[in-house]
């Protein structure tokens, strides 16, 4: 499996992304504001970029990103809506969602190990789909875990309003699809479906 082992602190400056979205940070915050303004861009430049960006907050290779991107293209409604909400399924991102993580790149490795259940069911594949109405657990023997014991212990998550989370048997439950206002990044998608459709 291949892992990108770039800083993320550098990478979160080189697209404009606070630290926060990636779960590096409480606070929201884009340092060191116009560090990129440094030539003009061109449009592929742009539409390349924006595309990065999104892959780099997912975690997401090229060929796997590409797939997502023409999975988006048959399925009804707006493309570029359709290959977000495609990700925010991941089930590494509902994970960290949830706040069983606290990053998206703990999430994968919480995943990777076999601690997450889905309908009772382990699985250790990141990037699994899960659907509506799936419920998604902490299996019993993992439980007993310091990273998970914190969380039954009150620690307060905000989870987005198309999960629910019950802290106490560490269950959450994707209650509907994710919506396009539901992203707390930047992002115009429309300059990534352009990248494909060139």
């Amino acid at each position: 499996m291949a892992t990108s082992k770039q800083p993320i602190s550098k990478k979160c400056r080189t697209f404009d992304v606070s630290p926060a979205v990636m779960g590096y940070s409480n606070k929201k915050s884009t340092r060191q504001p116009g560090n990129n303004r440094r030539r003009k861009v061109s449009e592929y430049g742009a539409q390349l970029k924006e595309k990065q960006k999104v892959k780099f907050i997912y975690g997401v290779l090229e060929k796997q990103f590409a797939k997502y991107y023409e999975k988006a293209a048959h399925m009804k409604g707006i493309t570029g809506e359709n290959m977000l909400q495609l990700l925010e399924l991941r089930l590494d991102s509902v994970v960290y969602r949830l706040g069983l993580a606290k990053t998206r790149r703990m999430a994968r490795q919480v995943v990777n190990h076999g601690h997450i259940l889905v309908n009772g069911r382990k699985v250790n594949i990141p990037s699994y789909s899960v659907k509506q109405g799936d419920v998604i657990t902490v299996r019993s023997q993992s439980s007993q875990l310091e990273m998970f014991k914190a969380l039954r212990e009150g620690t307060t998550v905000v989870t987005p309003k198309w999960l629910t989370f019950d802290a106490a048997e560490l269950k959450g439950t994707v209650a509907e699809l994710p919506q396009r206002s539901d992203l707390d990044y930047e992002v115009q998608e429309n300059m990534i479906v352009e990248f494909y459709s060139r």
